[in-house]
């Protein structure tokens, strides 16, 4: 059976009885309920009604979210290149529906994660579209929960289809990536950012954490490190997991952020506290 953490939603390997914890969880990162740790599976999700929508984010990239909301709640985005699709972050949940409209957009390259937290079932999306490569920064090789042969480990960086492209940036994981989609926003390009560069309610500033529910930060050297490995990249559009988005200009608000978050932590604002 794979079992599927209550609380982050990320597969297990097959095993006859759920583990006494999620590794993943009880990390510094996550949390487990006060009510303690929760399996469930697909076929129980699927029983109480369970399903994916489906939603056009702009062209050539849609995303997905389980209805209602399972585990942590994030949105695949599919990226759609003229070579083929690419699943980013995928959900806790699968249905025959949402697969055969992902086919629909064209032969699916492989499925990827920005981070443990955002695995989800991605091996059942792997094998579902036709057993397909699941990419998985090296880094966080320790992380996967499910081991299986699609999985496929890459370094720093893994180019999946012209103009798309999966960098490790590190942070709130050492194996966190994000991915630059050059075609995105009509060729200005487009970041997956995750939760390595995470867009705030103004849409004109970001956020850098090790830990979001638990608010633990990041160094100043860390988030100006992640700053100038973006840098680099072609993008004027920023999304995170969950839709939140920086619509224009998003290198420059990833610069003066990341100036002001190196500052706080530096203390020099100390005196308006």
């Amino acid at each position: 059976m794979i079992w599927i953490c209550a609380t982050c939603a990320v597969e297990t390997d097959d095993l006859p009885e759920p583990p006494a914890e999620c590794a993943i969880c009880t990390d510094e990162r996550q949390w487990v309920p006060a009510t303690g740790q929760a399996w469930t599976t697909l076929e129980t999700l699927r029983a109480r009604g369970t399903r994916v929508s489906i939603q056009s984010v702009e062209p050539r990239l849609w995303g997905l979210r389980s209805d209602p909301a399972v585990g942590i709640g994030q949105q695949t985005m599919v990226v759609v290149t003229d070579e083929g699709t690419l699943l980013f972050d995928c959900i806790d949940c699968i249905d025959r529906g949402t697969v055969e409209f992902v086919r629909s957009l064209g032969p699916t390259l492989a499925v990827a994660a920005s981070h443990p937290h955002m695995y989800g079932v991605q091996t059942e999306w792997a094998r579902a579209l036709g057993g397909v490569p699941v990419l998985v920064a090296a880094a966080d090789r320790e992380w996967v929960r499910r081991a299986d042969p699609l999985v496929e480990f890459y370094r720093d960086q893994r180019t999946v289809a012209a103009g798309l492209t999966l960098y490790r940036v590190g942070g709130h994981f050492p194996g966190q990536a994000v991915l630059e989609w050059r075609d995105g926003a009509e060729g200005r390009g487009v970041l997956l950012a995750a939760d390595a560069i995470f867009p705030n309610p103004d849409r004109r500033s970001v956020s850098f954490l090790r830990s979001y529910p638990n608010r633990i930060p990041l160094s100043a050297d860390v988030v100006r490190r992640i700053a100038v490995q973006v840098e680099g990249l072609h993008f004027d559009r920023l999304y995170n997991n969950f839709g939140a988005v920086v619509p224009s200009g998003a290198k420059q608000v990833v610069r003066y952020s990341a100036d002001r978050h190196a500052a706080w932590v530096r203390g020099e604002h100390d005196d308006l506290t």
